[in-house]
This record gives structure tokens, sequence and C-alpha cells, in this order.
């Protein structure tokens, strides 16, 4: 439950932040004939991201034997590649979704387009949307659909709150702090799901064990105990992995923890509210 409260968490409050971020500049430039397409843009940014993600899980429960372990483990995989990547971009572009956006939005509302403003938002909320649907799909297979779904829907709803807050409040508020350390924890998340991904394409037999197991801690810490189920959901916990899975997890979290959490590689500029001046 925990993994996916996370990932709304972070997901919903940076999609909350970019719609506070429109609508804030729509209120300075008067402009309130364009929030309603703005709205519509979210609107059909989340149908399509809900859409897609019971699409996948669709797919997946009707996947067999082999198959559903090369479909698990191919999710897996691409998903923790997607968080990477969210990682690095949040590292390099971080200083510039504000100003970015901003920019775009004056320029879509000096045009008067609305359906410009529906493509802006739609476009803008639905990655966040598809990325989110994407890793909900892969915690599913280390965790319960209850705990998933209920973990999903307070993440969304403290997002929510947060992102009301942030925009209400009409001040600038240095969330740097917060991404870093929902960075740590979706780290963690992603080595957990590439290792998790190699067990699954093991069990396929697409990938050799080398060692399997390296040590068994389930005698100590049964992975499929309450606390070794949470471990498992939120980092991969593997109670007796094979050397492969160890090397996996351990050389991607050396290697992306290194170059994303390195000095100078996170954002160092604020996301911030809009000003209501």
């Amino acid at each position: 439950m925990l993994a996916s409260l996370l990932i709304t968490l972070r997901e919903g409050l940076e999609a909350a932040l970019i719609v506070g971020i429109v609508l804030g500049v729509l209120h300075r430039l008067q402009r309130h004939d364009l929030v309603r397409p703005a709205w519509a843009g979210v609107a059909a940014a989340v149908a399509l991201s809900v859409a897609g993600g019971l699409a996948l899980r669709g797919l997946g429960v009707a996947l067999e034997g082999r198959s559903e372990e090369i479909f698990e483990g191919a999710t897996m995989l691409v998903a923790a590649s997607v968080l990477t990547w969210m990682i690095f971009w949040m590292g390099r572009r971080g200083r510039e979704i504000q100003a970015t956006l901003e920019r775009d939005v004056r320029r879509t509302a000096a045009q008067g387009s609305a359906w410009g403003l529906f493509g802006l938002t739609f476009i803008a909320v639905v990655r966040e949307g598809v990325e989110t649907a994407l890793f909900l799909n892969a915690a599913l297979f280390t965790s319960t659909p209850t705990q998933t779904l209920i973990g999903g829907v307070l993440g969304l709803a403290i997002a929510v709150g947060l992102g009301w807050a942030i925009f209400a409040a009409g001040r600038r508020l240095n969330i740097r702090a917060f991404f870093r350390v929902t960075g740590i924890f979706l780290l963690l998340f992603a080595a957990g799901l590439v290792a998790r991904g190699v067990h699954e394409f093991q069990e396929a037999a697409l990938l050799p064990t080398l060692v399997q197991p390296v040590w068994d801690l389930n005698p100590f810490l049964d992975e499929h105990s309450l606390l070794g189920e949470f471990l498992k959901a939120l980092f991969g916990y593997n109670g007796d992995p094979s050397l492969l899975e160890i090397l996996a997890y351990g050389l991607y979290l050396a290697a992306v923890g290194w170059i994303s959490l390195r000095p100078g590689s996170q954002p160092v500029a604020t996301h911030s509210s809009p000003s209501r001046g």
C-alpha cells in the first residue's frame, strides 16, 4: 500500500502543481473563459490514463503460465526504465518546468485558442497519468489489488489537498526536499522492480540464475509475512534471491543512485504556486 501511495502522491502532486500553474496564469491574465477548456484537458488526460491502466491490467489477468511471467517481468522492467527516466529528467529539467509552462500558457491564451489550452493541459497531465498507471500495475505484482487501490487513492487525495493548499496560499513554496526524499524512495522502488523483473524472466527460463539461492532469509524474515510483503512491495525484498537478482539490484542502485543523487543533479529551483498578484 505504501508503494502505491508514494507513487500517486508524487505523480499526483506534480500534476496538481501543473494545473495550479496553468490556472494561476489564466487568473492573472483575466482569461476566465479558458479555465473550462483547461479543466477539460485535465479530465480527458485522467480518463485516458485510467483506461490505459485498466487495459494493461486486463491484459495481465488474461495471461497464464510462462506468458504471464514474461508479461510481469517486462512490465516491471519497463516501469523501472520509466522511473529512471523520470528521475533523470527531473534532475535536468526540474528548474525549467514552471517558466516553460507559464510561457506556453501565455502564448496559447494570447492566441485565444480554447483547443490549444485543452491540448496543453492534456499533454502535461497525461504524462503523469500514464506513468502512474504503469507504476501501479507494476506495484500490483507485489501487493494485493485492495492494498494498491487504497494506497493509490490515499496518495491522490493527499496530492490534491497539497496542490489546492499551495494554490490557495498564493505563496512561493520550496518543495525541493519533498521531491528529493520521494526520489530516493522511488529509486529503491525501481531497483526492486529491476530485481523482480529479472526474477520473473528467470521463472520463464529467459535468464539464468547463476546461483540460486545465494542466501535464504525466509526462516528469519519470511517474504510472505506482513513485514516481508511490505518490504517486497516497497523495496523488492526477496528472502532467497539468485545471484543475478542481487547483481541487477546492486548495479542498478549504484549506477542510477550515483548519477541522480550526486551534488548538482537535483533541481534546485522551486516549484511554486502561482502568484495572485
